[in-house]
């Protein structure tokens, strides 16, 4: 870290998540040094324009803090393999936005001296600038071990979040509810706009938007007044 607070962010990942991750940490004043190559480089100059994209190896080298925000099933891969190449360097911060994992699946990092961090907001990104709005409302799961806790927390904040402390044996728990919530919301809505579509209502996407989001909002009311009194406590085992 430099004398003033910032880091040298690199990113490991240029779907919809990590461009974001990147721009919500510049606005808090850290310095991007670069993202690994994505599928829509249009996309992620529109949303970090002028960061250098680099293979994983040379973001590494050039970082302070590593965003590795990739699919679930590559995640293990990728820190296993950088490590196989000895990237990761001793004293470097590493973060992945995985819900399903918590720090175990940097062992290899940590193995080579980097130090881990979990930090999931609790969002659906679109990958476009929109998802600053969305993060400045939000939560982030935050699991690190006890003496960077802190650190995570407050990246969390400066990602425009709420922390919330997920111990590690509960984030596979947590992966879980995040996967029920987004998935059977997908699900459910798109069987309803089927039957609609079925029964001739036109733009059943439509027709069905304040119905779906009054639901959902009843639904959280209710969730809300049966659990935790303080939305920001630790949840542990």
């Amino acid at each position: 870290m430099t004398r003033d607070g910032r880091l040298g962010v690199g990113i490991i990942g240029a779907g919809r998540v990590g461009p974001v991750i990147g721009a919500a940490l510049a606005g808090a004043g850290h310095a991007l040094v670069g993202i690994t190559k994505g599928s829509d480089p249009e996309r992620v100059e529109a949303i970090l324009p002028g960061v250098p994209t680099l293979d994983a190896p040379e973001v590494l080298r050039r970082s302070e803090l590593v965003i590795v925000a990739v699919p679930h099933e590559q995640l293990e891969g990728l820190v296993a393999g950088l490590a196989a190449v000895g990237a990761w360097q001793p004293g470097q911060l590493v973060l992945h936005t995985d819900p399903g994992f918590g720090t175990g699946v940097l062992a290899p990092a940590v193995a080579q001296g980097a130090i881990p961090l979990a930090v999931h907001p609790a969002i659906v990104f679109a990958g476009t600038s929109m998802d600053l709005r969305q993060l400045s409302t939000g939560y982030a799961a935050v699991t690190a071990p006890g003496p960077v806790l802190p650190i995570a927390q407050a990246l969390a904040v400066e990602l425009g979040c709420e922390p919330v402390v997920i111990s590690e044996e509960d984030r596979a728990v947590y992966g879980e509810a995040v996967g029920a919530a987004t998935e059977f919301s997908r699900s459910i809505v798109r069987q309803a706009a089927g039957l609609l579509t079925e029964a001739g209502v036109p733009n059943p996407g439509a027709f069905l938007s304040a119905l779906v989001h009054t639901t959902i909002d009843h639904a959280l009311a209710d969730a809300g007044s049966a659990g935790p009194s303080d939305p920001t406590a630790t949840i542990d085992g």
